[in-house]
């Protein structure tokens, strides 16, 4: 799990860095960011997302990053992030789950930034058999004005 989170980190800060906009240059700016966690019996799992973006002149900026986590004390425990870039939009996705016999918490977070909108919404959840399940969304949305 610490490979596949250091390599989201990476990205996120090679994408910052090689990237420099001085935040009073932007013409429009934005952020979003969801996150959210889940916990049933001895399981807990939690994800997060959040990102950015700066018009300029010149064309316009984006950050992304995400992240999550999961926990259990005698069952089996999972987390996954990917990012994918493209020229139309870059997008992040989450997922942590964590599962101790019939009990489990997951929790999926999906931030995308496409042109001048960004996106970013969790989902997350919990259930013990015989319980009725326990579920929560979080969302985040922003239009970048137009100039």
């Amino acid at each position: 799990m610490s490979k596949k989170l250091s390599l989201a980190c990476l990205a996120l800060i090679v994408s910052v860095a090689t990237t420099p906009v001085l935040a009073q240059d932007c013409n429009a700016a934005g952020t979003v960011g969801s996150g959210g966690s889940a916990a049933a019996g001895g399981t807990s799992a939690s994800t997060l997302g959040t990102a950015g973006a700066c018009r300029t002149d010149s064309g316009t900026t984006s950050s992304i990053g995400s992240g999550g986590s999961a926990a259990t004390a005698d069952g089996k425990a999972r987390s996954q992030t990917k990012i994918n870039e493209n020229p139309n939009q870059l997008k992040a996705q989450s997922r942590a789950q964590a599962m101790d016999q019939g009990t489990f918490s997951k929790s999926q977070t999906k931030t995308r930034v496409k042109g001048d909108e960004l996106q970013s919404k969790t989902r997350s959840m919990s259930h013990v058999p015989g319980q009725k399940p326990l579920k929560s969304t979080t969302e985040s949305n922003v239009l970048l004005p137009q100039q």
